[in-house]
């Protein structure tokens, strides 16, 4: 009989651009899914990071129901929750003191919905958009692990030995490299393939959430199947990473979980979000960037409140992506919504324009103009060479 070790982890998150209908629907066709299959069979382990801008939803959308479920398994132990960025964003490209600050409001989330006393050991940083200086951060806010891409350790994926703890040499974080080509899969056909074949293995994969029902039609269940087969032992990541020895130290690159090849030797690390070659998304890191100065330049303005909230908010790494216009050909289609991008660009400039003080006049007339052609930018692009692609 084949024996399988599968170490799922999967991303629940939802922008925090999204409306109700969206996350409704990714709650109804995937999140209650996966809950209620975890329900069914309690010696399935899974990870999970549940981004704190989407939790903050599901509670005012009603899903109290869901929370607790989760609450519950992550108190037995069935489910691993890790920190995050609160509102997803694309960290390597953010100061310091915003980094901290997004990751800090994800615990206080955390904390509020599963205890006080809640602590994730593990870290998923958004798009597993790794970097040197977001990895000592992480390391210094008390977190052990990371999850990464296979592409970010270097090596060809048939040189990572899978019994072999990697640390990273740079931070001193234990590192999950995920196995790309079955995470590109839908897993659960991939492990019964290999219980066919008898084959013994270690399958890693990590994934949006929403591959289990939104995304994937799994018309037969066999999700729900793979689940009951006795050929299949599941860990979390902390679980595996804890009985794994002959550490190796590592030096990841600069990648995220899209990265390719062809990305990392032109310097291109995170090419979907920043590409300096396309001028909507320099100009709308223009915008980012002013709107993260003027925010923090008047921490004592009336509406503090509101422009943090919309910084945070525009600050998402989906608008930024969906300005890419990556043709992702078979994995995909054209990553490009001019709808979706105007969400993040409107979050920004309603972040300086919420400013109250006098001071900010000559701030947000030159972030206006800025605002104007990043949208000229967007509609043209669109009209003339994306329209009906």
């Amino acid at each position: 009989m084949a024996r399988i070790t599968w170490i799922n982890f999967l991303h629940f998150y939802q922008p925090p651009t999204a409306d109700n209908e969206t996350i409704i629907e990714a709650v109804e066709k995937s999140y209650k899914r996966i809950i209620s299959a975890l329900k069914r069979n309690r010696r399935i382990k899974f990870t999970l990071n549940l981004t704190g801008c989407l939790l903050t939803r599901l509670e005012a959308l009603g899903y109290g129901g869901l929370i607790n479920d989760l609450k519950e398994m992550t108190a037995s132990g069935q489910i691993e929750l890790t920190g995050s960025a609160a509102f997803h964003p694309l960290l390597a490209l953010l100061p310091d003191e915003e980094i901290i600050r997004q990751i800090k409001i994800n615990e206080e989330i955390l904390k509020k919905h599963f205890g006080s006393e809640f602590r994730s050991r593990g870290f998923f940083i958004p798009e597993a958009a790794y970097g040197i200086r977001v990895a000592k951060i992480v390391k210094k806010l008390n977190y052990s692990w990371i999850m990464l891409d296979e592409i970010s350790a270097g090596l060809k994926s048939n040189r990572l030995d899978n019994g072999r703890l990697y640390i990273d040499k740079n931070s001193g974080l234990k590192i999950l490299f995920r196995q790309r080509q079955n995470s590109k899969k839908y897993a659960p056909q991939v492990i019964f393939k290999l219980i066919k074949k008898l084959e013994d293995k270690i399958v890693i994969t990590a994934t949006d959430a929403e591959l289990y029902g939104l995304r994937h039609s799994d018309f037969s269940y066999t999700f729900e199947k793979l689940l009951k087969r006795p050929e299949i032992k599941t860990l979390t990541v902390g679980e595996y990473l804890a009985g794994l020895n002959k550490p190796e130290k590592i030096a990841p690159r600069a990648s995220s979980w899209e990265s390719t090849e062809k990305e990392l030797k032109n310097n291109l690390p995170y090419f979907l979000w920043h590409n300096k070659k396309n001028k909507i998304q320099t100009m709308f890191w223009q915008l980012a960037n002013a709107a993260i100065v003027n925010v923090n330049k008047y921490p004592k303005d009336q509406n503090y409140f509101w422009s943090r909230q919309h910084l945070d908010r525009g600050l998402a790494s989906c608008a930024f992506w969906w300005s890419s216009a990556h043709d992702f050909k078979l994995y995909g289609p054209l990553a490009w919504n001019p709808d979706e991008i105007e969400k993040g660009v409107n979050e920004l400039i309603r972040s300086i324009r919420s400013l109250a003080n006098p001071k900010t006049k000559p701030a947000k007339i030159k972030a206006e103009k800025l605002y104007i052609k990043i949208k000229q930018l967007i509609w043209h692009k669109h009209w003339h060479y994306y329209w009906l692609k």
